[in-house]
């Protein structure tokens, strides 16, 4: 519904009919009645004759199916809205084809103006390799760039970028011509987005929510964080979504908390919990996951952020306080983390008051069946993301490359945990996958 057309349907009552309307109040309805912009009555196409002659209008559904919005569980909303008005690598076929993308964007915008992208993945080029700093130099014209890998755990930048971070080199996760990842990604990420204006990051806000909006998706879990965005981000998303017509936006701040003061803060945020990426470890394409045995292709175990007696404190805490915890978390080594430190928190503040507070963990793909047990006994959520398996699972994709085929083939257990009683909350994670 448009903000022109809006008023006027307000007021109407619209019958729909001749279709599939998927409804837990009648599972086998084919019409339905809108009054006043809300659901008045759902059922069978006979029965739909007694409202024909009532109505203001009368639309043939044609078989369509009629669902309720859906909500997409984990999004980046500025950076989705960046990634479909700036420089997209996600459809770049090659090293090559991505610089060329890159050539051209940044001959498109002005000289003094810092170039944002997005998306590139290694995996699906012939080179199997990112682009040098001199590569980035050349093609961008040597100035700031900044290209975070399709999962936005590392990136390559241009040598202009790195001149804007003092003591770059001295961050855990510079390399001198290989992805950032860890403190460095994060400080050239912030002295990127520092430099987009109010105007361009509002523009990229309501991109992104037209883009959910166009998709069926009324409501979007906005996951942001200190590491992610900033404040400002954040509070200005939220206050455009509660003044704009669209997409409403369920904010979660990735922060710890380890008092009622913090609690507090996260709430004069507008956040409804201190969840979402606060990071237990990495991604897998970055090698960052944390895994309990080394990766097939690497000889390390990728990278923890928060061990289980973190965890403990930040879930009794936020239990405490009445607010919802959750935690990035994908490799079995952080997902064993977060488990034991909901434990320790269990048996600090009782079972019951911990199951009651719903506590979500993000994606969640290296799961065991004692991690999965675990989420089944703490109630908690598992937020994840199927279009990820999808593009990066089978025999010989990301996973298995990064694994091995044997431990590629559990991950992503989505019906173990249905089996188990563990709600499943779907999300892109956009713009890591559209």
């Amino acid at each position: 519904m448009t903000e022109s057309t809006a008023p006027q349907a307000e007021h109407r009552t619209v019958l729909l009919r001749g279709g599939e309307v998927h409804s837990p109040a009648d599972p086998f309805a084919t019409a339905m009645v809108v009054e006043r912009g809300h659901i008045a009555w759902v059922g069978s196409e006979g029965a739909a004759d007694a409202f024909a002659t009532g109505v203001d209008e009368v639309i043939d559904l044609e078989g369509a199916l009629v669902t309720p919005a859906f909500t997409d569980a984990h999004v980046h909303t500025t950076a989705t809205g960046l990634a479909l008005t700036g420089l997209d690598l996600s459809g770049a076929r090659s090293l090559t084809e991505a610089l060329d993308l890159v050539r051209a964007h940044s001959a498109a915008h002005p000289a003094d103006t810092v170039l944002l992208g997005h998306g590139w993945d290694t995996a699906r080029w012939p080179e199997q390799r990112p682009p040098s700093r001199a590569q980035l130099d050349e093609a961008s014209g040597s100035r700031p760039l900044y290209l975070p890998r399709v999962d936005v755990h590392s990136a390559v930048v241009t040598t202009a970028l790195l001149d804007l971070v003092p003591g770059i080199t001295d961050l855990a996760g510079y390399h001198p011509d290989a992805p950032l990842t860890a403190a460095a990604h994060h400080a050239v990420r912030a002295a990127a987005h520092a430099a987009i204006t109010p105007a361009q990051r509002a523009a990229a806000q309501r991109a992104a929510l037209a883009r959910a909006a166009s998709l069926g998706i009324g409501t979007v879990h906005e996951c942001a964080g200190p590491e992610i965005s900033d404040e400002d981000d954040f509070t200005s998303l939220l206050e455009l979504a509660g003044a704009e017509p669209g997409p409403r936006v369920v904010g979660y701040w990735a922060e710890r908390v380890e008092g009622a003061k913090d609690a507090r803060r996260i709430r004069e945020l507008g956040a409804i919990g201190a969840a979402g990426d606060l990071f237990v470890d990495g991604s897998l394409g970055s090698h960052t996951a944390c895994l309990h045995t080394p990766y097939a292709d690497a000889a390390h175990t990728g990278t923890g952020h928060l061990d289980s007696a973190a965890v403990a404190a930040h879930v009794t805490a936020c239990t405490e306080a009445g607010l919802q915890a959750g935690f990035h978390a994908i490799g079995d080594a952080a997902l064993t983390a977060v488990t034991d430190g909901i434990r320790t928190a269990a048996d600090t503040l009782g079972l019951a008051r911990v199951r009651a507070a719903r506590h979500r963990v993000e994606h969640a793909e290296m799961l065991t069946p004692e991690t999965i047990a675990a989420f089944a006994e703490f109630g908690l959520t598992a937020s994840v993301q199927p279009a990820f398996d999808a593009a990066w699972g089978g025999g010989d994709g990301m996973y298995a490359q990064r694994l091995g085929a044997e431990r590629a083939r559990t991950l992503n257990p989505y019906a173990a945990l249905l089996r188990a009683g563990v709600p499943l909350a779907f999300g892109s994670d956009s713009p890591v996958t559209p």
